[in-house]
């Protein structure tokens, strides 16, 4: 099976292609159960606010939002320096067991391949791989499809191999570790763009997911707006405080973490009331 070439094509228009080009009995290429109410897509100007704030200030916005854990344990950056926020694509590993074999499409139907094809340039690939990091989720060969679709990352809690020329290849890439091994006696790719677990996280289709050097947070799609509200406040705060620090030259526990203090410094500078 061939799969027309839309890197540059929107995410819907891509999903639809595949739906009408792989057997749908294989795959969830569509939450099956969706609970939350219709909406568009994580739109790419989004994505780039999203991609300048600090994965630590997106912790402390979902924090403030009392949401449940969001930063993904154990995917750390394969090189340092790079920024990274997309539309997840999820993709799910399942153990290896002789008789899979029977239910597993071959070739360019296998699970990893449809959803590579899913990605363009405003979608992160994230990977539940259970967090086995003895065997890779794929390396050189595979990822170059990735590549050459201009994806905005690749996110595991497993490993990948191959690293010098994952590094070559430009695009974002976090994972729990790197290996010489390959996966398939180990586990197999089986499920796209389910609802997963990557590290210990639930990642939707189409939530944003940001990465930077300090790991990845993913930001559920349903909460981006109000989360980047809380973020961009907080930045702001942070920097009055560090300021106030500087002049009264005291313990940063007179204003941090938040409290009393904290507020009545923005009220007199901003001239604002604190938040609710």
């Amino acid at each position: 099976m061939q799969v027309p070439d839309h890197a540059s094509s929107p995410p819907a228009e891509r999903l639809h292609t595949l739906q009408h080009t792989i057997n749908p009995n294989i795959y969830c290429i569509n939450p099956r159960r969706n609970t939350l109410p219709e909406m568009p897509p994580i739109s790419d100007q989004t994505l780039e606010v999203l991609k300048e704030i600090p994965t630590q200030t997106l912790i402390d916005a979902l924090w403030v939002k009392n949401w449940p854990q969001s930063y993904i344990e154990g995917a750390r950056p394969l090189q340092l320096g790079q920024k990274m926020a997309g539309r997840a694509v999820t993709l799910r590993f399942v153990p290896h067991r002789p008789d899979l074999a029977a239910d597993k499409p071959k070739g360019d139907q296998s699970a990893e391949y449809v959803a590579i094809e899913l990605c363009g340039p405003g979608e992160v690939l994230v990977v539940d791989a259970m967090g086995w990091t003895y065997s890779s989720i794929g390396g050189d060969i595979k990822f170059f499809r990735l590549m050459q679709r201009d994806v905005g990352g690749l996110v595991t809690d497993g490993s990948v191999r191959d690293s010098v020329a994952l590094k070559e290849y430009g695009f974002p890439v976090f994972s729990a570790s790197t290996t010489a091994k390959q996966g398939p006696a180990e586990f197999w790719p089986w499920q796209v763009n389910d609802a997963i677990q990557c590290g210990g996280v639930l990642v939707r289709p189409g939530d944003a997911v940001v990465g930077d050097d300090d790991g990845v947070v993913v930001v559920p799609r349903s909460e981006v707006d109000e989360v980047i509200q809380i973020a961009h406040q907080r930045e702001e705060v942070e920097e009055m405080v560090k300021a106030q620090l500087e002049v009264e030259k005291c313990s940063p526990g007179k204003y941090y973490p938040f409290n009393n203090n904290t507020w009545e410094l923005y009220e007199k500078k901003t001239g604002r009331k604190r938040p609710g």
